[in-house]
């Protein structure tokens, strides 16, 4: 099967709809398998930590799509490089967006009290221990890339500063500010900028930083790029419906929060017609760019671009 061969999903006019896509599950099951194995404070000998690697183990392994190290799984078969080969990032990937999902629940953040289904972290072992495991969190994800991915010295880091630059101020923690703060540009373009930034710097970066560890020429890297930017825009206008139509129970984690918290959306900005109408569009282009980036097929990143536009929770 190619890409360019593959009917798009269609989905009701009034409602998402369940998603009958077969997410690439073999690849989750994975990455679940590679992260129950990862320890912290065991690593170095210390003694007194075992609060802190319970708090980080605790949200890290809540149940979850792991779309992001899925992501890098399956960009490395789309390249021919074997998946297991980029278990460490994948692993990386999964630490940081484990943070970013601890810091964003805090009560100074969205105060949230639920994520994943269960408990966030603050509510479940204080605040301050959430803030900690938060931190700890991403260091680790550093460390361990560092210490673990196999791959030529000069690929290792330019995939580390990729993953660095997707997550500190031109990237995540940018975005972030950008929406807390309300000082995002106005308009259809700013909305966009502030969300690849918040949401979609680490969508990419888990595609690319495969590319990068891979050695693949810039041209299909050009492709591939454009493929993971849309990918991270469909992802959160879908993020933004779900927010609106969802329930806690669908989404493990309170709906409506963005509304409470007055934050723009791309249903606050175009209403939920509009914001469909866009999803539906991003899905296209994101499928044109893979097809593209990937002619002759890309079978797992294709159900996963599928899922993120028929996804319900």
């Amino acid at each position: 099967m190619t890409v360019t061969r593959t009917d798009p999903p269609t989905r009701p006019d009034d409602a998402l709809g369940p998603s009958t896509v077969a997410y690439p599950e073999h690849l989750r099951l994975r990455v679940d398998a590679y992260l129950e194995q990862i320890a912290f404070s065991t690593v170095d000998g210390l003694a007194g930590l075992d609060g802190l690697e319970e708090a980080m183990r605790y949200s890290l392994l809540a149940p979850g799509k792991r779309i992001r190290p899925v992501l890098a799984l399956a960009t490395a078969a789309a390249v021919r490089v074997d998946p297991e080969t980029v278990l460490p990032l994948a692993g990386a990937l999964e630490l940081i967006h484990t943070y970013s999902l601890i810091h964003d629940d805090l009560p100074a953040m969205d105060d949230d009290s639920l994520r994943r289904g269960r408990p966030t972290c603050h509510v479940a072992f204080g605040e301050n221990i959430a803030i900690l495991a938060g931190d700890a969190l991403y260091a680790e994800a550093f460390r361990h890339l560092l210490v673990n991915q196999v791959a030529p010295p000069e690929r290792l880091l330019r995939a580390v500063a990729r993953l660095a630059g997707a997550t500190g101020v031109a990237g995540m923690v940018g975005g972030q500010y950008l929406d807390v703060s309300g000082r995002g540009e106005a308009g259809p373009e700013g909305l966009r900028r502030l969300h690849a930034l918040k949401t979609g710097e680490l969508i990419a970066a888990a595609v690319e930083c495969v590319l990068l560890l891979s050695g693949v020429a810039d041209p299909a890297r050009i492709h591939f790029g454009r493929f993971a930017a849309e990918l991270g825009v469909l992802f959160q206008i879908v993020d933004d419906i779900l927010d609106v139509t969802g329930t806690d129970a669908d989404l493990g984690k309170p709906s409506g929060s963005d509304e409470r918290h007055g934050r723009r959306t791309y249903v606050s900005e175009h209403g939920l017609s509009g914001a469909r109408e866009l999803a539906a569009s991003s899905h296209a282009n994101a499928r044109r760019a893979l097809a593209a980036a990937a002619p002759g097929g890309a079978g797992d990143l294709l159900r996963i671009t599928d899922f993120v536009f028929t996804r319900t929770s």
